[in-house]
């Protein structure tokens, strides 16, 4: 009898299988290409929630179980004042893919709407800072 998949399991089968040509296999080429990554490297994955940065997550928690090397991998998100039905969703679905993030606050969306100055600046600004923090 087989045995029944975890949906966590079935996207790393996915991605090494039926995506390997069009994910897998450029991931890894340019990982090696551009030698992104050496021995005990510690890389954080910034996830937004979104499809982009929570591939990108699946593909290198991937890589590090299958690296000739270690290297740590720590995955954020942060809140920048999401409404509490957006932050849920995206912790569901962080703990459906098996993506153990952390999550920090900040108040970028309040001093970024209180600010004459452009949004986007200001929103940079601070994530940039809080990530280097």
């Amino acid at each position: 009898m087989r045995e029944e998949l975890e949906t966590w399991q079935l996207v790393e089968r996915s991605i090494m299988k039926k995506y390997r040509k069009e994910l897998w296999k450029p991931f890894i080429a340019a990982v090696k290409r551009y030698e992104l990554i050496r021995s005990d490297d510690r890389i954080a994955v910034c996830i937004s929630g979104g499809k982009d940065s929570m591939l990108m997550a699946k593909l290198m928690q991937l890589l590090r179980r299958f690296s000739d090397f270690p290297f740590e991998l720590v995955f954020l998100v942060m809140d920048p004042g999401y409404n509490a039905l957006n932050r849920q969703k995206i912790e569901a679905n962080a703990a459906l893919l098996h993506i153990p993030i952390n999550v920090f606050e900040t108040n970028i969306f309040e001093v970024a709407n209180s600010e004459d100055r452009s949004p986007c600046y200001l929103c940079a600004r601070m994530r940039r800072g809080h990530l280097y923090a």
